[in-house]
């Protein structure tokens, strides 16, 4: 074990790099934490069988957002099942310590601590210093052992209940939509709209791009798998993907829809600059949304005559902070 500050590259050396050199569960207690994070932890593992066990401490103080809540119920039950859990502490004061443990087949491999919360604004986005050292990787695991009993998981019946799930935004839906109908600002929020169709090809919803990108040929020629019919990704214009509205390449960011869907989302393709959108965990989830809100068949190929019947050819984002957006895509 060594004393020495880390203070660069903290999402390789905490919570990758131990990964690769044989650990296969995780044991993290922070203070903040945030489902994105998580999504794109296990993105970055690159489907190694890595267990992730979370805890997350001042959600007895301070609550938890409910896109986070949501999200987090997601990962435990669908897009991670069996290799996410997550936890509330609940029956105690609030923790606001920052300890990750690594483990081998349950033996305590590596321990750190420091300032990092369990988010991409601690280990990613670096715009903000963070510091974290080595720490005794017995201790660091039986600490996060000694909070369980005064945990719940985030997918117990009475989770809804026993800590404070609040909105990240104060209005409701219905008076969120109303005021969105009105103004191309709402509380501030900034606003771009995003056509569906493409210029390029002549205005048209391209037979084997953006919506339709899995009828698009495979990856390479040695891959002999077809795409899935409802991958689909959102391009971005110059002015939108040169702007700073969406987080950069890689960064994960949740997209509430205007009907209440949560979408893990991130910019992917072409430059550091991300030419699209398209959700990382799976990239059929954004077509097949689609499809379901132009009342398509599974798989269907999207015309730009589907989306005139429904009423329109774009979609409006609204920014509600650095990580969190809201899509509408109502007539």
């Amino acid at each position: 074990m060594t004393d020495a500050l880390l203070l660069d590259d903290l999402f390789q050396q905490i919570l990758l790099k131990p990964a690769f050199n044989g650990a296969n569960e995780i044991f993290i207690v922070s203070g903040y934490a945030s489902f994105l994070m998580a999504s794109h932890h296990i993105e970055k593992l690159n489907k190694k069988d890595i267990k992730i066990n979370l805890i997350v401490g001042m959600t007895s103080r301070d609550g938890l957002s409910r896109t986070n809540h949501q999200g987090f119920k997601s990962l435990m039950t669908d897009s991670l099942n069996g290799r996410f859990n997550c936890s509330y502490v609940v029956n105690r004061p609030p923790i606001h310590s920052k300890v990750y443990s690594w483990t081998q087949s349950g033996k305590p491999l590596i321990g750190f601590t420091g300032s990092a919360n369990y988010s991409q604004q601690a280990f990613i986005s670096k715009k903000q210093g963070e510091i974290i050292t080595q720490c005794n990787p017995d201790m660091a695991y039986e600490y996060y052992q000694s909070l369980i009993s005064d945990s719940i998981f985030c997918t117990h019946q009475d989770a809804d209940f026993v800590i404070d799930i609040y909105k990240e935004y104060q209005r409701n839906e219905t008076e969120l939509k109303e005021a969105l109908e009105q103004s191309n600002q709402i509380d501030g929020l900034e606003k771009v709209q995003v056509s569906l169709l493409s210029k390029k090809a002549g205005y048209i919803v391209p037979p084997k791009s953006g919506l339709n990108w899995g009828y698009a040929a495979p990856r390479n020629k040695n891959d002999s798998k077809p795409r899935e019919r409802n991958d689909a990704y959102i391009h971005l214009s110059p002015k939108v993907y040169k702007s700073d509205f969406f987080p950069r390449r890689g960064i994960h960011f949740s997209v509430t829809t205007d009907n209440g869907i949560v979408l893990i989302c991130k910019r992917a393709q072409k430059t550091g600059e991300g030419h699209a959108i398209e959700t990382p965990s799976r990239n059929s989830e954004l077509g097949e949304y689609f499809r379901n809100r132009l009342g398509l068949s599974n798989g269907q190929l999207i015309t730009k005559e589907h989306l005139i019947n429904y009423g329109r050819t774009d979609v409006d984002f609204y920014k509600i902070d650095e990580n969190s957006y809201y899509m509408d895509f109502s007539v």
